[in-house]
């Protein structure tokens, strides 16, 4: 009987250490191989490798760094559960294997923002004349060109961008949520929508069924439209109509018009936030908002905003609008050099790093001008700072929108 009991108790210690290592050699395999097909366009960094009895298998301290973005994404904990230590380990072995039930969690992710999250090889390539306008433009700055971006979220208090994340396959398809700290929360839940694996990469099995969407900002929106409407010198309602009528412009250059209700809906959500409830299709030329046709002239999206049913939101079709581009050319005015007085002087935008923490008056394209102290020249662009309510606010201002710098100083004397 002892022999037994010391047989059995062996015998556990070795299928347990054996599932072990087998687990943490299989994972760093599969790991290895997702790194060296990741490896084109980031850097992935497998953390801690771990396992639990129960068919989880645990990542502590991972992190991804795509090549484009200045910042990594780190996570605190990634856990997959295969709910069977079997389904686990044959998983990890093949993972074509892997087509039951299983959920996917990451707790603890973070990225930190920076003023320019984009690196300058990314968006030197991109061509803005040939590019369609984006469908949400939110203009934050004096020059409208000038969009959302990292560095307003800044300034806004959000310094990182954190949250968790989840990730279920099921029978019934796939459920996943995301949760963030300052951004609201998304929830989608894909009826027959499916997730199969291999080592070459994942394949997506949809049967056309839409996604079932539930979006919340969690306040952000409030915060936005106050932030940029201050920032562009407009009120709340004034900003909301421009985002708005950008929206429709470019809907209408992809050869859509939207209903009125659409813009209406989209105007509320900028200004008050709230909860949205709609359906979603990627592989929809409108993502799943419906046309109005003759032969369906009833056809309306079926959105919830804050619990109650919004109608009339649907898209027509139309010629695409080609978007009209008004020039505007600003005569330079030369000012005399003089030493015995201080007035404006214009200077060449390129040698705006000259005049680091000197007073500037800077005119942009549109013909607003932004007047302050010169506190940073980037590569894209120089920021200004300005005082306001007894602090100060830098404004970010893209070099290439600048018509004209200026610098308040003595002349030079001849």
């Amino acid at each position: 009987m002892k022999r037994l009991l010391s047989f059995l108790v062996v015998f556990s210690l070795l299928a347990f250490a054996g599932y072990k290592a087998g687990v943490w050699w299989l994972a760093d395999q599969r790991l290895a191989e997702a790194r060296t097909e990741l490896s084109r366009i980031g850097v992935l960094e497998r953390g801690q490798i771990g396992s639990a009895l129960d068919g989880r298998l645990l990542l502590k301290g991972a992190s991804w760094l795509d090549f484009r973005l200045t910042q990594p994404l780190s996570m605190g904990l990634v856990e997959l559960d295969a709910e069977s230590p079997v389904a686990l380990v044959t998983g990890l072995a093949n993972p074509g294997t892997m087509t039951g039930n299983w959920t996917l969690v990451v707790e603890q992710a973070r990225m930190v923002l920076e003023p320019t999250m984009f690196r300058n090889w990314v968006t030197d390539n991109v061509n803005e004349s040939s590019a369609s306008a984006p469908l949400i433009a939110l203009a934050c700055a004096p020059d409208p060109r000038q969009h959302l971006g990292s560095g307003d979220l800044k300034r806004m208090g959000i310094d990182a961008i954190g949250g968790d994340f989840r990730l279920a396959q099921n029978r019934n398809g796939l459920q996943a949520e995301l949760y963030t700290t300052a951004m609201g929360s998304l929830e989608l839940n894909w009826p027959g929508a499916r997730l199969s694996f291999s080592r070459t990469g994942i394949d997506f099995t949809s049967y056309e069924e839409p996604a079932e969407v539930t979006l919340r900002d969690g306040g952000l929106m409030r915060r936005i439209s106050a932030y940029c409407s201050r920032e562009t010198g407009l009120t709340v309602n004034e900003w909301s109509v421009t985002a708005a009528k950008a929206l429709a412009r470019a809907i209408e250059g992809r050869g859509y018009q939207a209903s009125e209700q659409l813009i209406a809906l989209y105007r509320q959500w900028l200004t008050e936030g709230g909860e949205l409830q709609f359906g979603f299709n990627p592989g929809n030329e409108t993502f799943g908002i419906p046309m109005r046709t003759e032969e369906q002239p009833r056809a309306a999206w079926q959105v919830m905003y804050n619990g109650a049913q919004v109608p009339d939101v649907y898209l027509t079709r139309i010629e695409p609008v080609a978007p009209v581009v008004a020039p505007e050319a600003y005569e330079p005015v030369t000012q005399p050099e003089t030493s015995s007085r201080v007035q404006w002087f214009a200077e060449p935008v390129e040698n705006a790093s000259l005049w680091q923490g000197q007073t500037v008056r800077v005119t942009l394209s549109n013909g607003k001008s932004v007047e302050g102290r010169l506190v940073r020249v980037g590569e894209r662009e120089l920021e200004v700072a300005r005082m306001i309510a007894g602090g100060e606010v830098a404004y970010p201002l893209l070099i290439r929108a600048v018509e004209r710098f200026e610098v308040w100083r003595r002349g030079r004397a001849n």
